[in-house]
């Protein structure tokens, strides 16, 4: 049998730059140890368990309500990131249960529709809408429990949630693996469905990226992590050979220009109704506070009533934020 300190001594094994568990820099309200569980194990499984890790299930990567059950969802891209990121870290000697509890939760705070959700709470909501920031305010306040506020995870959890999107790193060397994995995963995981939908082609993709990193999905992935792996060995950050940096920059940019953006993808009349739909349940809840949940409700006194209510939108699903509307505003007759 393994206790905790068993686990713990084993990490003594990591590289220099590997962040411990025993030497994490602790949460915010203390908790005695777990007997079994390292702390970042316990993040992990805390994320896990979460309502907002299982929303992801039901929340848009990039194509709004594809028609086909193998497009990824949040939660697929999640699970994603997670298993690029391990393979990394345990290549490079670092932390991965660490690696592994910020991965889980990067995404924690996006919103219903993917990306176009968030671009429409952060036009509406006064200071803007950052999914980062929504993901660190998760677990920080809105994953209470009666015993609990937020998950009280550790430092190093939470830096790595808030600093996996931005121009400042993650303060381990775990939270930059994840960085660095996200950006992986995604535009890979991205021209995988944009190929399968018939937006793009492989032939589309700029040839001299492709040469560099290689044509299928598994090549160019293993392309990226092995240079990756081999760029970081040993460094004091994680990061990519400039050659293949300045490759991924073009392929991200192509897939900007070619995907995320393109009219295929998210028609105009889908992006308006996201607008619509965004829109008018926001203002619904400015005027009718009493209609929110109670968990939601209880917190209009200390953090205001618009925090509140872009906590309880970002939290919706596609699916619910759409049922919501149509009970709200949309005429029974017309159903």
């Amino acid at each position: 049998m393994f206790y905790r300190e068993e686990l713990e001594r084993r990490e003594e094994y990591l590289a220099a730059g590997a962040c411990r568990s025993a030497a994490s820099k602790g949460r915010m309200v203390y908790e005695e140890p777990c007997r079994f569980r390292t702390e970042f194990q316990r993040d992990r499984d805390r994320i896990i368990h979460s309502k907002a890790f299982r929303r992801l299930m039901h929340k848009t990567q990039v194509f709004l309500s594809p028609e086909g059950d193998h497009y990824r969802t949040r939660l697929t891209h999640t699970l994603e990131v997670s298993q690029v990121a391990r393979t990394i870290s345990r290549n490079l000697g670092l932390n991965e249960d660490l690696t592994e509890a910020i991965a889980m939760g990067h995404d924690l705070g996006h919103t219903p529709f993917g990306h176009n959700g968030e671009m429409v709470l952060n036009e509406i909501h006064p200071g803007g809408f950052r999914h980062n920031e929504q993901s660190l305010r998760v677990v920080d306040v809105l994953e209470s429990t009666a015993r609990r506020k937020g998950m009280n995870l550790t430092f190093e959890v939470r830096d790595g949630i808030l600093n996996h999107t931005g121009n400042l790193p993650a303060d381990t060397l775990e939270g930059q693996v994840v960085k660095i994995s996200d950006r992986i995963a995604y535009i890979n995981h991205d021209i995988d469905d944009a190929v399968r939908s018939g937006v793009i082609t492989l032939d589309d993709l700029p040839k001299d990226v492709i040469d560099l990193f290689g044509q299928g999905h598994r090549e160019r992935i293993d392309c990226m992590v092995a240079n990756v792996i081999f760029h970081s060995d040993g460094k004091d950050w994680v990061a990519m050979d400039e050659i293949h940096a300045e490759q991924l920059n073009l392929l991200r940019n192509f897939m900007f220009e070619n995907v995320y953006r393109s009219q295929k993808v998210k028609k105009e009349e889908d992006l308006a109704k996201v607008e619509v739909v965004i829109g008018a349940l926001y203002d619904y809840f400015l005027k009718h506070p009493e209609k929110l949940p109670e968990d939601n409700a209880a917190l209009i006194e200390t953090d205001g009533i618009h925090v509140v209510v872009k906590d309880y939108i970002a939290g919706m699903t596609d699916r619910y934020a759409l049922n919501l509307y149509s009970d709200l505003f949309v005429p029974k007759g017309w159903k």
